[in-house]
């Protein structure tokens, strides 16, 4: 009889602290989030342990793809930033011109300069300057060399953009006749091994077959480089005036308007309004990504590329902490099992290792940004990245940093992390108390 009544105090005890237990998690759930406060003291207390290293194998291989995914979308974004400018700074954004204009060997028939056309278009919005040119297929000789290039006209209005380097000097359009000077590529300026202060023949093709070929000299007063071979390998600057004098065209006759805007995202807006409102046929107004469709194919091909990636490296950043947390929940299976048998619920157990996903995540996150941003400006300010500038354009790997793409980075990462973690935390409900317990 006494044992039967102490036997009957001690599972009384054990029902009350049971109820206690309960009641403490209650109301601590009402006060703070208990898996939260759960998971934060098993990440702090794990020092030295296995489940130690392998939370630290998460944060950093998680810190590793977050940084390559900032790299890629920084590169990749700097690529087309700078490819776009560099043909913009040369061509526009947008191009008023005859809709069969032709740059062929033989002269294109001219449009005129209309001043009150010229006018309308400088006062629409985003439209930052206006110039006139005229183009004309010429071959050059020097020291024995020849190259073909194509010539464009301009005026004393002309400047190069932010994005073209000039060594030398501008057109001197002083001259009442025409200036007897012109700009050519650092490219073209090699192949002809000429330099600043050289001077160069420039042989105008007649059309007709027995035609001789009329001829200018002219000094090279500068040299460009943009790197960009469709601007480099083809193009040369002159007087506007040559070109009118060679063609045999009045004073106000040109080839087409070149339009710069302050954003490329207004180029198709604006070429519209131009067409619409501005300019009547024959002429047309087309923007420089129409003209140069390849060469923007080619870049959102890069864009695809470096979509497929990022993708890559989500995929394996998501299967990395789904690994990780099964071999958590294994390591832990008598934890769980405590819980179980304390009568915490499987949504409560769950939502613990859940909180610890998602702090591993955060701080492989946090790691990586300081990583991938970190490599981001030692390349922006050092450029140790080098690259082939015939092939892509450029020096040195560019790096371009939109910040929103960068937080819509950190936050999908983060929610694919802790989504893709719900399907290992089924593991919880085969562990059984009666058996992770048996030898504690």
């Amino acid at each position: 009889m006494y044992l039967k009544s102490v036997f009957v105090f001690i599972n009384c005890e054990i029902i009350i602290k049971i109820v206690r237990f309960k009641f403490l998690l209650f109301t601590f759930g009402i006060i703070v989030n208990l898996p939260f406060f759960i998971a934060r003291r098993y990440l702090v207390k794990q020092k030295g342990t296995f489940s130690s290293f392998i939370i630290k194998l998460a944060i950093v291989a998680t810190a590793l793809s977050v940084a390559v995914m900032i790299v890629a979308l920084a590169v990749v974004t700097g690529f087309k930033y700078i490819i776009r400018e560099k043909l913009f700074s040369f061509m526009g954004h947008v191009q008023v011109q005859l809709f069969d204009a032709s740059t062929a060997n033989a002269r294109s028939e001219p449009i005129y300069n209309n001043p009150s056309v010229l006018k309308r278009i400088s006062e629409l919005d985003h439209v930052k300057s206006v110039y006139p040119y005229a183009e004309r297929s010429v071959i050059l000789q020097a020291k024995g060399q020849m190259e073909g290039l194509l010539i464009r006209g301009v005026n004393k209005d002309y400047h190069f953009a932010a994005g073209i380097t000039l060594n030398g000097n501008h057109i001197d359009f002083t001259d009442s006749m025409y200036a007897k000077q012109m700009i050519l590529s650092a490219t073209t300026a090699n192949k002809l091994n000429v330099a600043v202060g050289d001077t160069v023949q420039i042989n105008f093709l007649e059309p007709g077959s027995g035609n001789m070929p009329r001829i200018r000299k002219a000094r090279i007063c500068g040299i460009y480089h943009s790197g960009l071979e469709e601007v480099d390998k083809y193009f040369g600057l002159c007087d506007l005036r040559l070109i009118q004098r060679i063609n045999n065209w009045t004073k106000d006759s040109i080839n087409a308007y070149q339009i710069n805007l302050d954003d490329e995202q207004f180029a198709a807006q604006t070429a519209k309004k131009i067409r619409e409102e501005i300019v009547a046929a024959p002429l047309e107004a087309y923007t420089t990504s129409e003209n140069y469709s390849f060469l923007f194919d080619w870049l959102d091909m890069q864009e695809v590329s470096s979509g497929i990636l990022l993708a890559i490296m989500a995929i394996v950043a998501i299967i990395n902490m789904g690994s990780i947390l099964v071999i958590l929940m294994v390591d832990r299976a008598t934890m769980i099992g405590l819980f179980k048998a304390l009568g915490m619920t499987f949504e409560t157990t769950r939502n613990i290792f859940l909180s610890i996903a998602g702090l591993i995540a955060f701080a492989g996150v946090l790691l990586g940004n300081i990583l991938g941003l970190g490599m981001c400006w030692l390349q922006l300010h050092f450029g140790f990245i080098k690259l082939k500038e015939d092939v892509y354009y450029m020096p040195t790997a560019p790096i371009k940093i939109v910040w929103w793409h960068i937080g819509i980075l950190y936050i999908v990462t983060l929610v694919l992390c802790v989504i893709c973690m719900w399907l290992p935390t089924l593991y919880i409900r085969r562990v059984q108390p009666a058996k992770v317990l048996q030898f504690k």
